[in-house]
């Protein structure tokens, strides 16, 4: 084990140790988005148990990979030389013969790093590797770890491989941003000692993505930080965008063109929307988009509530991406973010944002609420403008088996958010037109999420039934 610290990622790391107790060959598939800490895991929960570590580079050609290869098996072994193979059937030839030489006494740790950038053109890597997994892989005593950002690369050949490696993966570890509580453990090792609501605002731009953390600065604000960092033309995430889908998906512009689509609304967008917006074709090729895109944690689909199937809406969910589209830091330059956080439109940002956050934490809503251990579902509702009625929206259903539905809303404010008196009036009805629009039965309770508590007022009484600070998120 690395004496370097593995902030959150408790249930990687308990999978990734319980395999060391295996005595059957495992093979591991890890992934998820760029800047992840896929890597940093891995290596830190293994360290120097690990025999063999070899890591692709995207734009290196196979023959620059095979002569990698080898030095670096010279490098492991105390044994043997080896020399640049052939192609990459000899290449684990030669993984065999130092494996065969490391005492068989211990659990035998390969670690393959970004797989999708050693199988470019012509390589012949993936046939190679299914062949000696099957031939003699498979009856060792050996974890095999296959790790890669490019999604649509590791889901299609490795997860879901149709020929040597179908059903051959023992366990799949999917690597997602850190919570807020994750964040703020983080922040605390680089000592930034800030705020619950400072910790919320760089969340809400950033989202919890360790590399991205990892170039904040104490000596700066949230505000500061995230000016310096997307908006300076010399910020290290400056162009993080044009990199972020293109390193994870092929044919990227699709993806894009699919995520921007989704950012357009807040409630999310159904899928016929998807396809008029993007003139991408409706079949197998959009639904393995918005499957890998949701895989990525970039986006999230869910059924709204008295709704079927076919109404399904999709909603984005990477605070970075939703960061991104509202502000377009590309076409503005330094201090633009400190001067358009006093703006209307920051105003607009923040409360999706910081509904989106509530979203993230779905598990923490419900422990405040007493119903970890209950069985309840999270959609949306949406009621369409006809002759009779305006439309309206719900943020949020905590729908229960215990026959109650939470109404959520939530409320981004700098202050304790104080309920007004029209303000009660619009829950009233809101919770009455809910009511006789889903013909439901159950209690329904007001649910109110804030940033900064509620001050209780004669309004609130009796009308709040519940108040969340998402602090209690931490």
């Amino acid at each position: 084990m690395s004496d370097k610290i593995i902030v959150g990622r408790k249930i990687e790391i308990a999978k990734l140790n319980a395999l060391i107790d295996n005595t059957n060959a495992d093979l591991v598939m890890v992934y998820g988005r760029r800047r992840v800490g896929k890597t940093f895991v891995i290596k830190n929960t293994y360290g120097s148990k690990m025999d063999f570590q070899f890591t692709g580079g995207k734009l290196t050609t196979t023959e620059e990979h095979l002569a990698q290869w080898a030095l670096k098996l010279t490098q492991a072994s105390i044994k043997n030389s080896f020399e640049k193979p052939a192609n990459w059937m000899q290449a684990f030839g030669q993984l065999k013969t130092y494996l065969n030489t490391v005492s068989t006494k211990k659990r035998r740790i390969v670690f393959l790093d970004e797989v999708p950038w050693l199988d470019n053109h012509r390589s012949g890597f993936l046939a190679a590797l299914e062949y000696h997994w099957n031939d003699w892989m498979t009856d060792q005593n050996l974890i095999l770890i296959l790790c890669g950002s490019a999604t649509s690369w590791m889901l299609k050949n490795i997860m879901n491989n149709a020929a040597g490696l179908h059903n051959r993966v023992t366990r799949h570890l999917k690597m997602i941003p850190f919570t807020l509580a994750e964040t703020e453990k983080f922040l605390l090792w680089k000592r930034i000692k800030w705020t619950k609501n400072e910790i919320m605002t760089m969340y809400m731009a950033l989202g919890g993505i360790p590399y991205y953390l990892e170039q904040l600065s104490f000596e700066k604000s949230a505000i500061q930080n995230i000016d310096d960092l997307l908006f300076n033309p010399a910020g290290e995430l400056k162009n993080e965008f044009q990199n972020l889908y293109r390193a994870l998906f092929d044919n990227y512009t699709a993806y894009e063109a699919v995520v921007k689509a989704i950012a357009k609304k807040r409630k999310g967008i159904t899928r016929n929307e998807i396809i008029e917006n993007t003139k991408i074709e409706n079949g197998g090729g959009l639904t393995k988009i918005l499957t890998e895109l949701e895989e990525c944690s970039f986006i999230e689909s869910y059924i709204p509530f008295g709704k079927k199937i076919q109404n399904t809406l999709f909603h984005l969910t990477d605070e970075y991406t939703a960061f991104y589209f509202h502000f377009n830091p590309d076409k503005k330059g330094k201090g633009s973010f400190v001067a358009l956080s006093q703006s209307a439109s920051y105003k607009s940002w923040a409360g999706y944002a910081f509904e989106n956050i509530c979203m993230r934490h779905k598990d923490k809503l419900a422990a405040a609420l007493g119903i970890s251990g209950m069985y309840y579902t999270t959609p949306s509702f949406y009621q369409k403008a006809d002759a009779e009625n305006n439309g309206f929206q719900i943020d949020m259903l905590i729908d229960r088996a215990d026959n109650v539905i939470n109404i959520c809303e939530m409320k981004y404010y700098n202050t304790p958010y104080e309920l007004t008196k029209k303000e009660m009036e619009v829950v009233n009805e809101m919770i009455e037109k809910f009511r006789k629009i889903s013909n439901t039965k159950k209690q329904i309770l007001y649910t109110l999420v804030t940033n900064n508590g509620l001050k209780p007022n004669q309004y609130s009484i009796g009308t709040v039934a519940k108040a969340i600070d998402a602090k209690d998120f931490f």
